[in-house]
């Protein structure tokens, strides 16, 4: 990508939606123990109201209790729960992350990113995680995948939405396999179109801000800005300091 990454991130906000805080050998291990997709059940969650639970965990309450809920199901992502606000919450998985490279979590069947999307990323970024799930439940390779992503963008994805942004707040995020940074720290995400991270001066000593590897052209023209938020969605205090 030619532009310096924070040390330890994992999943993204996408999505994962990328594998958060884990460090160098951990990220080795999980590309020599997930080489390729696990049995569909590993990746769904029995108990529907835990992962309703668990959606609505990614924003503050006064944000999530008024958000549609969405769960994954056998043949993709269904509403739970009608939403009144907007925002739409919904637990991804590592399919959500970068494809390839340092911070791949791809097919880790562990992985579960709670985000809450507000309405314009609900509208220009959640479509993003329709697609990538419905073509992993379809059974397509990595290959595959890119290849349905560059024509979905082409042919079907509403243009990025300026002001489009998520939550990612929940202390019960599993992002990594490392056991001490599994659910890294509370953060916002900015989504923008591609851009120099210097414009935000992101991953600069002391800056909060931090550009995600999740899409980053690989295939989705859109970067991802992350804010530290300095506490959990339950009002608690986020200790973990920026490295």
């Amino acid at each position: 990508m030619g532009r310096r990454t924070f040390k330890k991130i994992g999943l993204a906000s996408t999505v994962l939606a990328t594998a958060l805080g884990a460090n160098s050998q951990m990220q080795a291990q999980s590309k020599t123990q997930y080489p390729s997709m696990a049995a569909l059940n590993e990746y769904l969650m029995p108990d529907r109201n835990a992962e309703i639970a668990l959606a609505r965990s990614a924003a503050p309450d006064s944000i999530s209790r008024d958000a549609k809920i969405l769960v994954l199901g056998p043949h993709g992502y269904e509403t739970a729960v009608e939403g009144k606000n907007g925002f739409v919450c919904v637990v991804e998985r590592g399919w959500m992350g970068p494809f390839e490279g340092e911070f791949s979590v791809f097919w880790n069947p562990k992985i579960r990113g709670p985000v809450c999307f507000n309405p314009p990323a609900a509208r220009s970024i959640l479509p993003l995680t329709y697609k990538r799930t419905e073509m992993v439940l379809a059974g397509q390779s990595k290959t595959q995948i890119i290849d349905g992503i560059k024509t979905f963008i082409k042919q079907e994805l509403p243009p990025l939405e300026p002001g489009a942004m998520s939550y990612m707040m929940s202390k019960e995020q599993y992002l990594t396999d490392d056991g001490e940074h599994h659910n890294w720290v509370a953060h916002l995400m900015i989504y923008t179109p591609l851009m120099d991270g210097a414009v935000w001066g992101a991953d600069l000593s002391n800056s909060p801000v931090m550009l995600n590897p999740q899409f980053s052209g690989a295939p989705e023209p859109i970067d991802v800005f992350m804010v530290r938020a300095g506490w959990w969605s339950d009002g608690t205090a986020d200790p973990v300091r920026m490295k």
